[in-house]
């Protein structure tokens, strides 16, 4: 069976990811106590393999979690332009995207978590790269931050799979219906190239926000 990609991320009730200077503070200092991971252990159980923004790679691996590599053990892929080649736990990956997202599904393997960031997000989007989305809301309004969904310019039909509430947090999983023939994105002949800015890489020439 073909991989999916996940998009699994938490939100403000007003749908930021986090603060304007890229803060995810509000994820931990908010909600009741509760024993739930809002659905993190199952997810990680079905995949093997991470895709990320060179800023998240940053924000992963200097601020959130700098004493250990939370991701050991899976494969992890960073787009960036700035980057080539393997070091450390990662993967640098650049070019056309599309077809590296299309080739990583056909291979053996567990599902694809795309972690981040927003703009890295918008562009699997814009590409309907994303086969199930499991997003947490979290009961803040930041009133401004990085939205989950900004520029994107078409229109993406869900079905809603599952809800979960715990500690005052709603879980909200959606699934993306696919057509019987092609490879899973359905957009196999886009050519998504990232291409050099000073921002962080974009998928299909179009240049890509800053990343978180």
């Amino acid at each position: 069976m073909m991989r999916e990609i996940i998009l699994y991320i938490a939100i403000s009730l007003d749908g930021y990811l986090a603060r304007p200077d890229g803060s995810v503070d509000f994820l931990t200092e908010s909600g009741e106590p509760t024993d739930s991971d809002h659905g993190y252990a199952e997810m990680l159980k079905t995949v093997d393999t991470v895709l990320m923004g060179r800023t998240t790679y940053h924000q992963i691996r200097d601020e959130l979690s700098p004493e250990r590599w939370i991701y050991e053990g899976m494969h992890c892929y960073v787009a960036s332009h700035h980057d080539t080649g393997r070091t450390g736990h990662v993967e640098y990956i650049s070019g056309d995207m599309t077809e590296f997202v299309d080739k990583l599904r056909l291979q053996n393997g567990q599902n694809i978590w795309l972690v981040g960031g927003a703009g890295l997000i918008s562009q699997f989007l814009e590409h309907d790269l994303i086969d199930r989305y499991i997003i947490t809301v979290i009961p803040i309004i930041l009133g401004d931050g990085i939205p989950l969904f900004s520029a994107v310019r078409r229109s993406i039909r869900l079905k809603l799979a599952d809800t979960a509430d715990a500690g005052g947090l709603v879980t909200l999983t959606y699934i993306r219906h696919r057509a019987e023939s092609g490879v899973g994105s359905g957009h196999i002949n886009d050519k998504i190239e990232v291409v050099t800015t000073d921002s962080e890489p974009s998928l299909g020439g179009a240049r890509c926000p800053e990343e978180y």
